[in-house]
Parts: structure tokens; C-alpha cells; sequence
């Protein structure tokens, strides 16, 4: 065969002179694949560009209109104010004041941008290097902004949901873009000011300073600025209420921060560092306590508005005075607590078991005390440890309470070997205690007893304050004006003001003597009144009657006058006719009234003789300060003349001396003024106590019993009970008020140091009251025999025609 012939070399050498490269050999297909490489980077952005245009094409014109956002209106709840412009109600889902940027602090706005987003007036939007830093700072797991810039978060918490998804966040670049595009930086940052949430239902920094430190915004400090800005990122984690601890460090890292961009000083720093803040602790025992107020107004806003009154940011404004408000809160309140003081003990209000491990009992505790929490100054806690000579407990605080001697005889009953279980204080026993006056603790525990106050004007019906019961949180119902109640002694004014209508005046002489009216008279049960005392004094003038208050005289006076026509007449002070049957049992208050309506009642003696109304809103606004509707103060005019002035005078005259020398003295002796004047009332087995008073710039009603009507105690009255709260609110309220001065009206004559009707004055003297015989047994009496006596005679005459 023949020899095949030599293959080709497929690599010949090169030729001569030529030098050749050995790495282009595999360089060459590296090239070729970075340029596919490139080429299908280059093809995967220019897919991306596209999607990214696809997805503004089609997400664009989806994201929500922004364009309301210029004109920022969020919900706003509705707040209400005193006369001064305390805040004392709020009411709405969202807690917030909104506050323009401009009025918002810069030492605020600086703690704010130093943890969230110290680059906002730099970046568009999207801060790249923050979320560089982010990723950084994750990786090596150190402490870090966020990558979210205060726009986005405004973008999210505005008009987003909480899912968390890719589409969401595409969203939430897209409409961050569009923020930037459409409103200012100070726009946006003022949105973000106003909308976050910040725990304790509050939103907004200006709500989040009045939740937690009750200042406003422009008063906080470098430390409580740093503290608030901790909140956004974790409202619940770091409050600084129920997290101190943690609150405590973000706080101290956001002043680091606030430091680190030049925001403040090295010396402001550690300043603020070392600044104690006051945080407020549950409910805040320093704000004016107007709830009943405040609950009154939102009723009448509701039924104006509907809805729209929890979101649309009313603003109203009362005439409550807050310090009057105040000293009737705290008056109210100790006179019931003075009154529980001399009840018997009822007992714990829950026992709980204490293990010994003080981890364990100490969750014990606080388990027991939320369901228990503190009613204002009368606070709860659970006994360590009791006997009868001493009892240890500990409040929610932490704080140790160690009661001793005195402080433990409200509840002897309850140390006793022999109490019974469920009154007995042993150890986990819940219990409450208040701080005295002098400083050492005492047992207590929550009334039973309720209680009213209200104070007018008298010259344009203004309510100055009004407490509608012991506590909001624990009774609703506002016995102010929606508790009907028997007035007592307190209704005999106006009985004796019919009477000057009919020939009456205070130096008529009427026999305080035994009444008795059988089964035929009255048409039921025979009924003899007694005093409240039990004695008779005999014949005494109208003056002498009204101070002392005799039933016995009050009764014939109204016998006299005549029941209906005393029903007709006390119409014009406010009462309603049918509340007040026209019986003798008037005489004694008998009907039924509202604390407000007395207080309209004796506002009439108070002014000269006119029946106002009683009103609580000046002003109402919207969140911008434009007026929505407005009250001006009523000026009294002759079509609201409900009495004469001259019974209004003497009237005046008989209650001032009630002040002076008779049932309410103790005011007289207290207050050291000559221009104040009211009565006492006490119900049958003292059941209701009363005490209405006035002075011609304020009138004041207080008023005490039992929801159930039940005997507050054989002992107690309105003098004991009602009169010492009116005290205590009038020492507050007429503090630098000048005494006022009663001109006599025309018609009026001063005869003997008596006051009389022009008419019934001729030759002066004392006259007395005529009545048949048949007045012991109930029968019609006779019109009243108006005697005077001669002029200059000095022997007083009385005419006496009560046989008994």
C-alpha cells in the first residue's frame, strides 16, 4: 500500500523575525464573552427601563391624588376649652392639635430629622446613601437611621396600607417622587409632624407633648424633644410611660445624634442628658377636672354636627373659670370623702393571692391594680402585711405605704380578730388610701354617696363651674342637671317670697307651734310636721322663722298664701308647676328639683329680681380659628324680670341674715362678708341635704345623697354636709372680690331696722298673722291680718289666733 502523505501542521511556526503573543490563544474567547455578558447587562437594563416605564405608565396615574395634601386638613377631634383656654375635654379616635411648621419648635424639628432622616432638605425623596448606610450598618448589625426618608413614611402612613409586598413598595417610591414633586420640603415635614402616631392615642408632636409631659409644643425642652422623637419608630416600645427604661436609652442615643450633626452643643447634650423629666403618670391629676363639663358640651356639639363633631376639628370655648372649676372639683370631693370617713369600713374591694417569690407577687400586684386603678387622690394598693396596730402596702408606683394611729381608724372593723372574711384586711387585700393634710397615710375607701355642685352668674346665667358627681370615669350621670331630688328646707324662700306678695313682711309674727292635718284633710295618711329639732319655739317674725328654719311656720305661711298660688309663683324662678303638687308638704320642699335649677332659682335674689338662663358655650371655631357660631353674654332687660325688685331686696335681706346668725352661719363667720346669703336643706330622714347660697357676682348650689335615696344619718344636714363644700368653693371664688352693696329699690322703706313694701309700712311696727281655728285641724285658713302697730309704741303686739 502506499504511504499516506504527512498531515499539515495546524500550528506552524512562525515565521522568521516575528514574536507571538500565548495568551491571546484564550483571551479571545474571554472578550467574546464579556461582550455577551455586556450585551445582555446592556438588554436587561434597557428590559428594566422599559419595565420601570411600563410600571410608571401604569402605576403613575393610579397613585392617589396628593393634591388635597396642600391644604393638609386631618382629622381632628373636637376640643373644648374654658374661659382662659385650658384645654379640659378632647373627643375623637385620633388625639391631635394640628400645629403649622412655623409654630413648631426648632429644637422639636431637629430631633426629628436627627434620627429619621438627617438629610431631608438634601436628598429628592430616596436618600441612596442612607440606604447604603442602612445595609452597612446591618451588616455590622450597629445602630442605624433607617433607610425610609421622612417623605416615605408620609407617602406610607398617609395614603397606604400596612402590607407588606414588592407592589407596595414600588407604590411607595412612585408616590414619594410625586410628594417631592408637588409640595415643598416644609410642606412635607409639616404633614409628617402632624400625622404620625405617637402612642397614648396621640398624633402629632403637639398632641404627643400634652399626652405625655401636659405642656405644649413650644415649651418642651432639648430632652423632652429627643424623647418624643423616639416614638415613630416604636410609639408602644419606647413610650416613656410604660417604658421607661427603653424610652430612657433611644432618648439618649437621639441627643448623641442631635450632637453628631451639630444640632446642638457638646454642653446642651450633656445637659439634656442629665435632665430629669417629668412624665405624666396615668391620669393626670394637674389638668382642670371638667369632665362633666366637658361631656355636656360634646352632647350639644353632637346634636348640632353628628359625626363630624369627633373629626373636623371644633374648638369650643365656655365660660367655665378653671380655678372656680378647680375649687369646686376639690371642695366636692373632700366633703364626700369627709362624710365616708365617718361611715362604717366595707371592706377590701378584692383580695388576691401573693405568692412568696417576689417576682411572683409583685405580677400579682400589678395584675390586681389594673383592674383597680387610682381615683384621683384616693389611690388603691395591696396590703403586705396588716394587723391592728399597723398595716403595710404597696401602690402600682412601687411605692411602700405604711398606715399608723389615727390613719387606721376609718377601717378598725377590718383589723378586728373578728371581722368577717370579707371585710377583713389581710395580706393580698386591696384597699385604698389618700394622703392627709399633716402627711401621714390613711385607710379610706371609695364613696357610695354622691354629690353635686354648680355656680352661675347671676347677672347673665354663665356657668362658672360645674361637678356633676364624685367621679366621671366611675358614675356618668350628671346629678347637676339630670338628678331630680327633694330640695328641703332650701325651697322655703320661695314659699316666703309668694308670701310678700300678700301682704307678708319679715317683721309678721306666726306661731311656731304643733300642726297636725287627719286623713281627711290630707286624703291619705294623717301627717303630723314636726321641726327639725322637735321643739317649738312659739310665736317668732318671718325673719326669725327663715334663719332658723321652722317647718311650723313655713307650713301656715303657705296655708296663708294658698298652695296653688305658691305653685304658680314659683314658676317665675325657673321651677316647673308640675314637679311641685300644690300640697301644704310644699312648704317643707317636698317637689322635685335639679341642683341647676336651684341655681337659677336663687340667681333671682341674687340680680334684683331676674330669671336667666343658664349657658356654657361662648364660641365655637374650626381647626383654622374661623368662628362657627358665637354666644355673646345676655344683658339682663326688664322682659326677664321675674319678681319685683323690692321682694327681690328682702328677700335678699331675710337670706342674709340666714348667713349671719342662723343655719348657715358658719358661711358668715367663715368668708367675713356681709354680701353673701343662702339656705340650708335637709329632707325628711335626711335623705337629700342641700345648701344654695350667692353672692351678686356668683350663686352656688351643693347638693348630697345617695343614688338609691337612702338616710345619709340620723345627724347629718345640710349645714353639716352641703354648707362646709360651699365654703370651701366661695374662699377660692371670692378671693380679691370686692363686697358688694344692695341699693334699696324704689318702693322699699327701712322702719325700726326692718325692712317693708312702702305700703305696709305706715306707722311701723311688727304685725302678725291671723288665721281661724280651724287651721290645727286642716281646715281653709283665713286671709292674713296685716296689724301694724302704732308708731313710737315699744310693746311689741301679737296677734295670735293658732288655738292648740
Amino acid at each position: 500500500m502506499p504511504t499516506p502523505s504527512p498531515q499539515p501542521d495546524r500550528h506552524p511556526p512562525p515565521p522568521p523575525g516575528r514574536f507571538v503573543n500565548t495568551h491571546a490563544v484564550w483571551l479571545v474567547p474571554v472578550l467574546r464573552v464579556l461582550l455577551w455578558v455586556g450585551g445582555l447587562a446592556l438588554a436587561g437594563m434597557a428590559a428594566l427601563a422599559l419595565l420601570v416605564a411600563v410600571a410608571l405608565a401604569v402605576a403613575y396615574p393610579n397613585l392617589p391624588d396628593i393634591s388635597d395634601l396642600s391644604d393638609y386638613r386631618p382629622k381632628l377631634p373636637l376640643r373644648i376649652f374654658s374661659a382662659e383656654g385650658q384645654l379640659i375635654g378632647e373627643f375623637g379616635e385620633e388625639r391631635r392639635n394640628l400645629t403649622p411648621i412655623k409654630d413648631i419648635p426648632q429644637v422639636m424639628k431637629d430631633a426629628v430629622l436627627a434620627i429619621e432622616d438627617t438629610r431631608f432638605y438634601k436628598h429628592g425623596g430616596v436618600d441612596y446613601f442612607g440606604v447604603i448606610r442602612a445595609g452597612l450598618a446591618n451588616v455590622g448589625r450597629a445602630k442605624s437611621q433607617g433607610a425610609s426618608t421622612i417623605t416615605m413614611q408620609v407617602a406610607r402612613n398617609v395614603y397606604l396600607s400596612a402590607e407588606k409586598s414588592y407592589t407596595r413598595k414600588i407604590y411607595e417610591i412612585l408616590l414619594t417622587f410625586k410628594l417631592e414633586h408637588m409640595l415643598t420640603k416644609d410642606q412635607i415635614l409639616e404633614i409628617y409632624m402632624n400625622q404620625i402616631f405617637l402612642g397614648n392615642r396621640a398624633y402629632g408632636f403637639a398632641a404627643a407633648a400634652e399626652a405625655y409631659f401636659g405642656k405644649p409644643l413650644k415649651d418642651l425642652s432639648i430632652a423632652e424633644a429627643a424623647m418624643l422623637a423616639g416614638l415613630p419608630k416604636a410609639p408602644s416600645a419606647y413610650n416613656p410611660i410604660t417604658n421607661p427604661q427603653r424610652a430612657r436609652a433611644r432618648q439618649l442615643y437621639i441627643i448623641e445624634r442631635m450632637e453628631d450633626n451639630d444640632f446642638i452643643t457638646a454642653a446642651q447634650a450633656e445637659a439634656a442628658k442629665k435632665e430629669e423629666l417629668q412624665v405624666r403618670q396615668g391620669s393626670n391629676n394637674a389638668r382642670v377636672h371638667a369632665e362633666f363639663v366637658a361631656e355636656t358640651v360634646r352632647q350639644l356639639m353632637y346634636a348640632q354636627y353628628g359625626e363630624d363633631t369627633y373629626v373636623r376639628g371644633l374648638n369650643v370655648h365656655t365660660t367655665l373659670i378653671a380655678q372656680q372649676q378647680d375649687a369646686a372639683y376639690q371642695a366636692l370631693r373632700q366633703g364626700i370623702m369627709d362624710y365616708e370617713r365617718r361611715q362604717i369600713y366595707r371592706g377590701p374591694e378584692k383580695f388576691v393571692e401573693l405568692p412568696r417569690d417576689p417576682k411572683e407577687a409583685e405580677d400579682a400586684i400589678d395584675d390586681a391594680l389594673v383592674d383597680h386603678p387610682d381615683n384621683g387622690d384616693v389611690m388603691a394598693a395591696v396590703v403586705l402585711e396588716a394587723n391592728p396596730r399597723k398595716i403595710v402596702a404597696v401602690r402600682q408606683t412601687g411605692e411602700t405605704v405604711e398606715i399608723t394611729g389615727d390613719g387606721l381608724r376609718p377601717a378598725q372593723s377590718g383589723l378586728s380578730d373578728k371581722a368577717p372574711p370579707k371585710i377583713k384586711i389581710r395580706r393580698g387585700a386591696v384597699i385604698r388610701v389618700v394622703k392627709t393634710p399633716k402627711g401621714p397615710w390613711e385607710i379610706t375607701q371609695l364613696p357610695e354617696v354622691e354629690g353635686a355642685f354648680v355656680a352661675l352668674d347671676p347677672r347673665d346665667g354663665s356657668v362658672k363651674a360645674m361637678v356633676g358627681g364624685f367621679d366621671f370615669d366611675k358614675n356618668k350621670f350628671n346629678h347637676v342637671t339630670q338628678a331630680w331630688r327633694q330640695p328641703g328646707s332650701s325651697f322655703k324662700p320661695f314659699i316666703y317670697s309668694a308670701a310678700l306678695e300678700k301682704g307678708f313682711t319679715p317683721a309678721t309674727v306666726v306661731n311656731d307651734a304643733p300642726l297636725f292635718f287627719d286623713a281627711g284633710v290630707t286624703g291619705g295618711q294623717p301627717w303630723e310636721p314636726k321641726n327639725y329639732d322637735g321643739k317649738f319655739a312659739g310665736p317668732m317674725t318671718l325673719r326669725t322663722a327663715l334663719k332658723q328654719s321652722k317647718n311650723m311656720v313655713s307650713i301656715r305661711v303657705l296655708q296663708s298664701v294658698g298652695a296653688a298660688n305658691a305653685q304658680d309663683w314659683i314658676t317665675r324662678f325657673g321651677f316647673d308647676a308640675d314637679k311641685h303638687p300644690p300640697y301644704l308638704t310644699m312648704a317643707l320642699g317636698a317637689g322635685s328639683v335639679t341642683p341647676m335649677q336651684m341655681a337659677v332659682a336663687y340667681s333671682v335674689f341674687a340680680n334684683g329680681g331676674y330669671r336667666i338662663n343658664p349657658w356654657l358655650i361662648t364660641r365655637v371655631t374650626d381647626q383654622r380659628g374661623k368662628v362657627l357660631a358665637e354666644s355673646p353674654a345676655p344683658v339682663i332687660n326688664d322682659t326677664m324680670r321675674g319678681i319685683d325688685a323690692r321682694n327681690a331686696f328682702i328677700m335678699n335681706s331675710l337670706l342674709q341674715e340666714v348667713a349671719r346668725t342662723g343655719t348657715a352661719a358658719k358661711a358668715g363667720a367663715a368668708l367675713k362678708r356681709p354680701d353673701i346669703g343662702g339656705k340650708t336643706g335637709t329632707t325628711n330622714d335626711s335623705i337629700d341635704t342641700w345648701f344654695a347660697g350667692y353672692q351678686p357676682t356668683l350663686a352656688a348650689v351643693v347638693w348630697m345623697g345617695y343614688d338609691t335615696p337612702r338616710s345619709l344619718g340620723d345627724r347629718e344636714t345640710g349645714g353639716g354636709l352641703s354648707l362646709p363644700v360651699w365654703i370651701s368653693f366661695m374662699e377660692t371664688a371670692l378671693k380679691g372680690v370686692p363686697v358688694a352693696h344692695y341699693p334699696a329699690p324704689e318702693g322699699v322703706v327701712n322702719v325700726g331696722g326692718e325692712w317693708f313694701y312702702e305700703e305696709y309700712a305706715k306707722g311701723a311696727g311688727v304685725s302678725s298673722l291671723g288665721l281661724d281655728a280651724g287651721a290645727k285641724s286642716g281646715g281653709e285658713p283665713a286671709a292674713p291680718q296685716v296689724q301694724p302697730l302704732p308708731q313710737g309704741d315699744e310693746k311689741r303686739r301679737i296677734l295670735d289666733l293658732f288655738k292648740n
